[in-house]
C-alpha cells in the first residue's frame, strides 16, 4: 500500500480545532486527539496474541502538526498494565509533566484512569515519535508525530511530492512484558525478537509472512520523502534500498546539510528524514528495502532482516501491467554492511552536519559552565540468596552511568522536586565523574559489581553544559543511544578510545556540528555533547536499547526555575495521575 502524508478525509483523532493566535500574525492550532489503550488480537508469522495497541493500531496512529500548534493528547487507560506515553524529542518547554516517563516526570495511568498530555510545539519541526515509557510496553506502543513547517515556511529542499513513515519494530511471538520479567528475575539477557518490521509487517524474507510485506508504490520522476524512525527495542539497524541512492535532510526533527548515502545507519530512538529521488522512467524491476541490525556487544541478538518492497507503478500507457506481471519483474536486493561494520557506522555519523544558516542556526554554546564526564556500560549485581543467577558468572546484569546503576522510585520524581518532598526519594548527588578512574576501553577491571541508588544531578537554569560519555570495555564494548529528554544538544566530539581531556577538545566541532536528542556512544569510544539547561524541570537520559534501561543505563537532570515567569515550571495539571 502506497501512503500519503495527510488522507482526503481527516482519519487523525480530531475531535476539534480551535485556532490561537500566539506570535502575531503566526496562527497556531490546537489539535485534539484520543488514544484508547486496549487490547487487540494482532497475527505476524503465521502467530496470533493480543497485545497493548494504541486505539487497535499497531503500530499506532500517527499525530500531524505544525511548528506552534499546542497538542492536547487524552490517553484513557483500558488495560490491566500502568501505561504511560513519552513525546519523544519533543522539547517540552514547561510542559515537563507532559513528558511522560514513568516514575520520572508521572505516576503512570492506572487501569480506567485517563490524563490529557498538553503540550506546544515551539521551535521544531521534521519527524519525532510517540511511545510507552513504562517497561517494555513501547514494543507494541509507538507511532509517527509528524511535524510540518509553519504555513507559509518551506522546507529548505525541494517540496517532496509525498511523504511517507518508514517506521521500524520488532515483532516478539511471546509477551514483552513476560520476557523483560523472566530477565530481571533469572539476572540474564532477554530473549531476543523474532523477526524486525517495518510499519509493522516483518516482509517476505520471513517465514509465514509474504503477505505481510509493506510496499512502497511509486510514481518514476518523482521524489518522496521518507519519514524514518526506528522504534526497535534493542538495535541499531542499517537501510537500504537497492539501486537507489538517499538523500539525508534531517535528524530528530533537525535539518542537516544535505548528502547523499546508499545506506543510512539509525538507532533506537533516533529519526532520519531522506529524499529518495525515483528513476525517471519505468525501470522493469521491484526493489527490497532492507535493513537489518549493527551489532557491536557481546550478547545475543536477532540476526534477520527486515525487507519490504518499492514497487513501481506503470505508467498509463503500461495498465496493462497487472499485480500479475509485477511479480514477474526482477526483483533487486541492496547489500548491507557486514553487521559489526563500526567503520561505515562512524563514516556515516561523520557525515551528520547541522545546516547553521541564518534562517536556522546551530546555537553551539561556545562557553561552557559545567561539565561531566560519565561512563556508560555493563557491570553485574550480587544474586539473591538461594537463587541461580544467568548473569557472567553466576551474577545478574546490571548497567551503569558511573557505574552507578539506577533505581526507580515509587513516586514520581517531578511532584517530589517539585513540592519540596525530595526526602526518600532521591538525592541530588550523582557522581560527575567516574568514582575510581580506570583504562576505560583496555582490560576490564577484576571487580565488575556497581552501585545501586537514585541519585540526580542538580543544574542551575540556563547552564550550559558539556558531557563526554565514555563507553567502557567492562563486560565488552558496546554502542549505547543515549536520549535525553527535554533539550536537543550539540553532539561537538567522537573518537575511539579513552577520551583525553588534553587532546580531544581542541577537534570540537563549535560551528555545525549535528543537533539531535539521540546519540550512539560509539563503541569502545567517546562522545561530547553540549546543551544550555533552559527549561525547568526533571529530565531524564537513558540508554535507547531497552534492556540496558531496564538494567539501570539510566540517570536525571533536575533544571531549577530561573527568575522570569517563562523560565519557571508550572504547577501540575489537576488530572496528573496519582501512584
Amino acid at each position: 500500500m502506497g501512503a500519503s502524508l495527510l488522507p482526503k478525509k481527516p482519519a487523525f483523532l480530531f475531535s476539534f480545532i480551535t485556532f490561537c493566535l500566539i506570535f502575531q500574525p503566526a496562527f497556531c492550532i490546537t489539535r485534539h486527539y484520543k488514544f484508547d489503550i486496549k487490547l487487540q488480537n494482532v497475527t505476524r508469522l503465521c502467530h496470533s496474541k493480543t497485545m497493548v495497541t494504541v486505539n487497535g493500531k499497531f503500530p499506532g496512529p500517527r499525530i500531524v502538526a505544525r511548528e506552534g500548534d499546542q497538542l492536547l493528547i487524552k490517553v484513557v487507560n483500558h488495560v490491566q498494565n500502568n501505561i504511560s506515553l513519552h513525546w519523544h524529542g519533543i522539547r517540552q518547554l514547561q510542559s515537563g509533566w507532559a513528558d511522560g516517563p514513568a516514575y520520572i516526570t508521572q505516576c503512570p495511568i492506572q487501569t480506567g484512569q485517563s490524563y490529557v498530555y498538553n503540550y506546544t510545539i515551539i521551535g521544531q519541526r521534521g519527524t519525532l515519535w510517540w511511545h510507552a515509557h513504562i517497561s517494555w510496553l513501547r514494543s507494541t506502543v509507538y507511532g509517527p508525530i509528524i511535524i510540518l513547517p509553519k504555513l507559509g515556511v518551506p522546507y529548505p529542499f525541494a517540496k517532496p511530492y509525498k511523504e511517507v513513515p518508514i517506521i521500524f519494530g520488532e515483532w516478539f511471538n511471546a509477551d514483552t512484558e513476560a520476557i523483560i520479567k523472566q530477565a530481571l528475575q533469572t539476572g540474564g539477557g532477554p530473549n531476543v525478537s523474532e523477526a524486525y518490521t517495518i510499519n509493522g509487517l516483518p516482509g517476505p524474507l520471513y517465514n509465514c509472512s509474504a503477505n505481510d510485506t509493506f510496499k512502497l508504490k511509486v510514481k518514476p520522476g518523482k521524489t518522496y520523502m521518507l519519514r524514518m524512525i526506528n522504534a526497535a527495542l534493542n538495535d541499531e539497524l542499517f537501510f537500504s534500498i537497492a539501486n537507489h541512492t538517499l538523500i539525508v535532510v534531517d535528524v530528530d526533527a533537525v535539518y542537516v546539510k544535505p548528502f547523499e548515502t546508499e545506506i543510512l545507519l539509525i538507532a533506537p530512538g533516533q529519526t532520519t528524514n531522506v529524499l529518495l529521488k525515483t528513476k525517471p522512467n519505468f525501470p522493469n524491476a521491484t526493489f527490497f528495502m532492507t535493513a537489518r541490525p549493527y551489532v557491536t556487544g557481546l550478547g545475543t541478538f536477532d540476526n534477520s532482516t527486515v525487507a519490504a518492497i518499492l514497487e513501481y507503478e506503470p505508467s498509463s500507457s503500461r495498465t496493462i501491467h497487472s499485480s500479475l506481471s509485477i511479480k514477474k519483474l526482477p526483483l533487486y536486493k541492496p547489500a548491507l554492511p557486514p553487521l559489526n561494520d563500526t567503520a561505515y557506522a562512524t563514516n556515516f555519523t561523520n557525515k551528520l552536519r547541522s545546516l547553521a544558516s541564518a534562517q536556522f542556526p546551530a546555537n553551539v554554546p561556545q562557553k561552557v559552565d559545567r561539565q561531566f564526564f560519565f561512563t556508560v556500560g555493563l557491570g553485574t549485581n550480587p544474586c539473591p540468596a538461594n537463587q541461580t543467577c544467568q548473569g557472567p558468572n553466576g551474577t545478574m546484569f546490571s548497567a551503569t552511568v558511573n557505574n552507578m546503576s539506577f533505581t526507580m522510585p515509587t513516586t514520581a520524581l517531578l511532584q517530589s522536586h517539585f513540592f519540596g518532598q525530595s526526602k526518600g526519594v532521591y538525592t541530588p548527588d550523582f557522581p560527575v565523574n567516574p568514582i575510581i578512574p580506570f583504562n576505560y576501553t583496555g582490560n576490564p577491571p577484576n571487580n565488575t559489581m556497581v552501585s545501586n541508588g537514585t541519585k540526580l544531578v542538580v543544574l542551575p537554569f540556563n547552564t550550559s553544559v558539556e558531557l563526554i560519555m565514555q563507553d567502557t570495555s567492562i563486560l565488552g564494548a558496546e554502542s549505547h543511544p543515549l536520549h535525553l529528554h527535554g533539550f536537543n544538544f550539540f553532539v561537538v566530539g567522537q573518537g575511539f578510545g579513552n577520551f583525553d581531556p588534553n587532546k580531544d577538545p581542541a577537534k570540537f566541532n563549535l560551528v555545525d556540528p549535528v543537533e539531535r536528542n539521540t546519540v550512539g556512544v560509539p563503541s569502545g569510544g567517546w562522545v561530547a555533547i553540549r546543551f544550555l539547561a533552559d527549561n525547568p524541570g526533571v529530565w531524564f537520559m537513558h540508554c535507547h536499547l531497552e534492556v540496558h534501561t531496564s538494567w539501570g543505563l539510566k540517570m536525571a537532570w533536575v533544571v531549577l526555575d530561573g527568575k522570569l515567569p517563562n523560565q519557571k515550571l508550572h504547577p501540575p495539571p489537576a488530572d496528573l495521575p496519582k501512584c
